[in-house]
């Protein structure tokens, strides 16, 4: 039988979503953030940072830092996500270059 564990519920985007198919910066709701990233269209990012307690790491046309991992690449508005990729983590900002996703939120 399984759990009902909120705590993982709410580290899985089960409280909510939001649609985003402009270029305008997207954040989550005050308190939330976004745990995955669903591609609708195919996309591609101007930016995603991602939530770190000592530094922010990107995901996007920034500079790598020591939390992307070593040899990790930057991705750019060259890199195009097709539809139906889910990128999951904890972000607190989403810009798109083009196309269209939907942003799960948890805590």
């Amino acid at each position: 039988m399984g759990i009902n564990s909120t705590e993982v519920a709410y580290g899985f985007g089960q409280m909510g979503s939001g649609f985003v198919d402009d270029t305008g910066a997207f954040t989550p709701p005050t308190g939330k953030v976004i745990v995955a990233v669903q591609f609708i269209s195919d996309s591609t990012l101007t930016r995603l940072n991602a939530v770190n307690s000592d530094d922010e790491a990107y995901f996007g046309t920034q500079s790598q830092v020591a939390n992307n991992g070593a040899n990790s690449e930057i991705v750019d508005s060259g890199n195009t996500f097709p539809a139906g990729v889910t990128v999951f983590g904890r972000y607190n900002l989403l810009t798109l270059a083009s196309g269209s996703a939907i942003a799960y939120f948890g805590y």
